[in-house]
């Protein structure tokens, strides 16, 4: 099968996410596709960086000059000098960049679908209002700690109410911090990170619960808001909630000796079962220190897994797989196909930007300060 049959064969299944491109990108094969974007790389010099997330697909990967999380890339987009940034993530990684750069600097998304389905889940009307019942009931307010896998307008109301940002490497810093500050915390957008940080912290299950963001009160009663500790929105990520105690349980017995590791979005009960949980950076350093030959299964996107197992194997000969046997793929960062980003690079070339991601004000200052916030707990 030549480049051209697999890339429309890949065209065919996938409408969706070459519909906004004219179709001369999407025919073009692959190795012309990053050879071009290479050649402008080279051509703009320092005026461009390209970032790219551990969970991009491999081909776009290959174009970045950084890969990280989001919070890492977008500490990258503020350090640099460069006028460009194109960052191949989701949409709220690319809002999070936006924020902390200069206002003479441009990030540009390259597929503007691109978006992240848990961050979805938590829009300011519904998460404001859930912050004043909660306060109508309590009396006082609840801090909230919001996962950096949120919309900047959801950054910006948690600046507004005392809160702050986390991620998941530093969850259970920011959750001591937010209980510090008041008698109880609202974790936005994803209930399991939430979770397992609370109980790694020592909090009581029955003081932590799960509001229903479809319900009056959260689905809860009045009894167990008030004695909440920890309240929960109930979001999840689309990829780390199909990892499950089976999976673990099965690859134990396939493999024997094999140690597991997943991301702490996962349920409950996954972390629980697994040896470890821990970020993307955390997980790749637990497992790339790990001892020569040691066998690991990881529970969490499959493109980083897979560049993992082919980079420690080559190296450590280690043996890694991904957790479920299925693919655990995050189709919406996926939709950043190097034909979206040489779309894009062919714009900046000819001085015509295209997708720009501006976060308007006062959000951006609001998201600025939550996330300054995160940094300073973090120091």
């Amino acid at each position: 099968m030549t480049d051209d049959q697999s890339l429309l064969g890949e065209v065919g299944n996938n409408l969706f996410m070459f519909a906004d491109i004219p179709p001369e990108y999407y025919r073009t094969p692959i190795a012309t596709l990053l050879e071009r974007g290479q050649k402008i790389k080279r051509q703009m010099g320092d005026e461009l960086l390209i970032l790219a997330h551990h969970y991009q697909q491999n081909d776009t990967f290959s174009l970045a000059d950084h890969s990280g999380d989001s919070l890492y890339l977008a500490q990258q987009a503020a350090q640099t000098k460069a006028r460009f940034v194109v960052f191949c993530g989701v949409l709220f990684m690319a809002e999070s960049a936006d924020i902390i750069t200069a206002d003479d600097q441009m990030v540009l998304l390259p597929n503007l679908t691109a978006g992240c389905s848990m961050a979805d889940m938590a829009d300011r009307d519904h998460v404001e209002d859930a912050l004043d019942q909660v306060l109508e009931i309590c009396g006082v307010p609840a801090i909230p700690i919001t996962y950096i896998n949120s919309s900047a307008e959801i950054k910006a109301l948690t600046a507004e109410r005392g809160g702050s940002i986390c991620t998941s490497s530093n969850s259970e810093r920011i959750l001591r911090w937010g209980l510090s500050q008041g008698e109880r915390v609202f974790f936005f957008p994803d209930q399991f990170l939430g979770h397992n940080t609370a109980l790694q912290m020592g909090i009581k299950p029955e003081e932590i619960v799960l509001w229903a963001r479809e319900k009056a009160d959260g689905g809860l009663t009045l009894e167990q808001i008030k004695r909440a500790k920890v309240i929960l929105w109930n979001g999840f990520c689309s990829v780390h909630q199909r990892f499950t105690p089976a999976h673990i349980a099965g690859v134990r017995k396939r493999v024997p000796g094999i140690q597991v590791m997943v991301h702490p979005e996962c349920p409950v009960e996954t972390v629980k079962a697994a040896d470890f949980s821990g970020s993307t950076s955390q997980i790749i350093k637990k497992v790339s220190e790990a001892p020569k030959g040691s066998k690991w299964a990881i529970g969490t996107e499959i493109n980083m897994v897979d560049r993992m197992a082919k980079e420690l194997k080559a190296k450590d000969d280690k043996y890694i797989e991904v957790l479920n046997p299925n693919v655990c793929i995050c189709s919406t960062m996926y939709r950043n196909h190097p034909a979206h980003v040489l779309w894009v690079l062919d714009h900046l070339r000819d001085q015509k930007p295209i997708h720009q991601i501006k976060v308007p004000e006062p959000v951006k200052s609001l998201g600025r300060q939550a996330l300054t916030k995160m940094l300073e707990l973090s120091a």
